[in-house]
């Protein structure tokens, strides 16, 4: 069943350089831009996030006839798009990093924007949907009328998530949940009388007698508010790397939904792949507690490998229509195996489709020819292969403060360069265990040098079934005599 995504589209623009000078002209850096990045944003991104992981999806949105509108259409390949006329420039939003910090974000024909008309053909392609993700960015696609009365008939029938954005409208009453983050619930709840006077007893935001801690949480007072207003089946609220609660109509306690630690720098994405996620989860069949669970971890682990700045310039060439189990199938003639770079949904989806979800893990520090034998070793084990990977934190603890050479996200992208490896999963322990447990994947692989030695985490992947093996191991080939050798030649 297809996934439909409505919502607004933007041409999101990354420069990327160094600054090491002040302009003369005035106290500010000066950007040396050695890297320029477009990409589809808004309800763009979660589509194309969808036909990455290889589901078939169709866009359902307005487009400007202007050149960042055919920029946008360029950069939406594999999505199936059903679009109409905005009838204004499309909006472009230009960001600006010298390294790794944001110096500034300037945007182009952002301003507030009419309603437009909805199409037949893109009320058509909202019907065929198995799940629907409104993603709305305040541009007055979600505030259509005929739209609007098509997605409160269909939210008894179809799974409706709404992301919802401080300028759109509220969401349709009826649907399975809307997803606003802790600062979006709380603006919109205060715009309903009485919320900014809501205390700790209010019965409006607390049960009476609650001991519960979780219920004195401002994210849990504003979602009780707008289940309420929005008329919505649940509420998701998010709170970064404090996770989210979930609120349903009809339950008085609220579900505290953590997060994994990661380490991520930009959080631009993640209620993008959230609601990714909970559309994949939902269609599914998962009951809307563990889909939540599961989108919660999605979202840090696309943030923990690379978020948005991993994304590729062009969506997958590998057309969205086929079926995202094929991502279970080994190497085919002809055509190149389906990447994901969350990991956590291509074990779910392999494992689903019957396959066998192999895991290796380490610092992967200088990648050499070692590497890449095991690597494509354990690949031949199973139908995809995910790199556990230590964190920059963790490395430097297991090997000293000059490790490691190369940054975690550099390494991410090196190994998913590979195409033996399938996805990359960053943790920050100092062992890979509650990773694994994470993961849980078929087989875990490990190189040679442990042979005739029990693994450390053999115990572990055992309780689920899981088996642990060695590949062969290249002792004249290691990150430490590769580091020397640079070292010594400067």
């Amino acid at each position: 069943m297809r996934i439909v995504v409505v919502g607004d589209v933007m041409l999101d623009v990354d420069l990327s350089g160094e600054a090491t000078r002040l302009s003369p002209d005035a106290p500010v850096p000066v950007v040396d831009v050695s890297r320029v990045k477009r990409r589809a944003g808004g309800a763009g991104l979660v589509a194309r996030m969808l036909a990455e992981d290889g589901w078939p999806v169709t866009l359902v949105t307005v487009m400007g006839d202007d050149d960042a509108g055919r920029q946008l259409e360029a950069h939406l390949a594999g999505v199936r798009l059903v679009s109409g006329p905005s009838g204004h420039p499309s909006p472009v939003k230009t960001r600006v990093r010298a390294g790794s910090h944001p110096v500034v974000r300037f945007d182009e024909g952002c301003g507030k924007a009419p309603v437009p008309d909805a199409s037949p053909a893109m009320l058509r392609a909202v019907e065929q949907a198995g799940v629907i993700i409104v993603a709305d960015y305040g541009r007055g696609l979600a505030a259509n009328p005929q739209l609007r009365d098509l997605l409160a008939g269909l939210a008894g029938r179809v799974p409706i998530i709404w992301d919802p954005h401080p300028s759109g409208p509220d969401p349709v009453p009826g649907v399975a949940v809307v997803t606003p983050n802790a600062a979006e619930a709380g603006k919109a709840a205060q715009a309903y009388a009485g919320f900014q006077d809501a205390g700790p007893q209010d019965p409006a935001v607390q049960d009476a007698g609650s001991q519960d801690p979780a219920v004195q949480d401002p994210a849990v007072q504003a979602g009780r508010i707008l289940l309420e207003q929005w008329q919505s089946r649940a509420v998701l609220v998010t709170k970064g790397e404090q996770g989210a609660v979930l609120l349903r109509k009809g339950s008085g306690s609220p579900q505290t939904v953590p997060a994994p630690r990661v380490e991520a720098g930009d959080p631009c994405g993640a209620g993008d792949r959230l609601a990714a996620s909970l559309a994949v989860h939902l269609l599914a069949g998962r009951d809307l507690s563990e889909a939540a669970g599961l989108a919660v971890h999605d979202a840090a682990d696309f943030l923990a490998s690379g978020g948005v700045s991993a994304l590729p310039d062009h969506a997958s060439s590998t057309s969205a229509a086929q079926d995202a189990r094929s991502q279970a199938a080994p190497h085919t003639q002809g055509g190149s195996r389906r990447r994901t770079r969350e990991p956590l949904l291509l074990a779910r989806t392999v494992r689903e489709a019957g396959g066998t979800v192999v895991a290796t893990g380490g610092c992967f520090d200088l990648l050499h020819a070692g590497h890449v034998r095991s690597l494509a070793a354990a690949r031949e084990l199973g139908d995809c292969l995910i790199v556990c990977l230590n964190s920059d934190e963790s490395v430097r603890r297991l090997k000293g403060p000059d490790r490691p050479i190369i940054g975690q996200q550099d390494r991410a992208e090196l190994l998913l360069a590979m195409e033996c490896v399938d996805a990359v999963m960053i943790f920050d322990d100092d062992t890979p265990v509650a990773a694994l447990d994470r993961l849980r994947p078929d087989i875990w692989v490990k190189g040679g040098d442990y042979k005739g030695a029990r693994l450390p985490e053999a115990e572990l992947v055992e309780q689920w079934g899981g088996r642990c093996l060695t590949v062969p191991y290249h002792p004249a080939r290691s990150t430490t005599g590769l580091a020397d050798a640079l070292a010594k030649v400067g």
